[in-house]
């Protein structure tokens, strides 16, 4: 276990419009607010199409990390995440998880790693900015090469407007 305590930045309300790519809105938003680390407590969305980490195939280990996907079309989504910032890219690592139920099929659930998705009517978001310590995503040979949390120092590098 691992814990650390934070300190909070600013607080945003974002809204994604129709049509919008998911990922793409959320690394907008990030770089045009300077936001480089913190954490989505939730978020509601209709999307028109998600991609979900899953399998209908038999797990040949069932502890290994499943790395592919499955399509849905139609849902409505609740999720929410953290994100990373990783300084060699240059870019926000952001980590999400949803839930989605299908529309078309009594509202029936799937619940995983989202990996793509487009919006559809809109997306509103809570994000809240974490000022201290660095969040970054190191990935564990142990575990697969899976990419975790790790809380480095105590203070995040200074936004270049700062």
């Amino acid at each position: 276990m691992r814990a650390a305590e934070l300190t909070m930045g600013r607080t945003f309300a974002v809204h994604f419009d129709h049509g919008d790519d998911f990922y793409t809105a959320l690394a907008e938003f990030c770089a045009e607010h300077d936001v480089r680390q913190g954490f989505i407590p939730m978020f509601i969305a209709g999307m028109r199409e998600v991609q979900l980490v899953g399998t209908c195939e038999k797990l040949e280990n069932p502890d290994a990390p499943v790395w592919s996907s499955v399509h849905l079309e139609n849902v409505e989504a609740v999720g929410g995440g953290t994100l990373a910032y990783d300084e060699e890219s240059a870019t926000v690592l952001p980590h999400i998880h949803v839930s989605v139920g299908l529309k078309a099929q009594s509202a029936a659930a799937h619940t995983s790693h989202l990996l793509g998705a487009k919006i559809q009517f809109l997306a509103e978001m809570y994000v809240v900015e974490v000022s201290g310590p660095q969040f970054s995503r190191q990935r564990n040979p142990d575990l697969y090469d899976v990419p975790l949390l790790n809380f480095g120092s105590t203070e995040v590098s200074p936004r270049p407007n700062q």
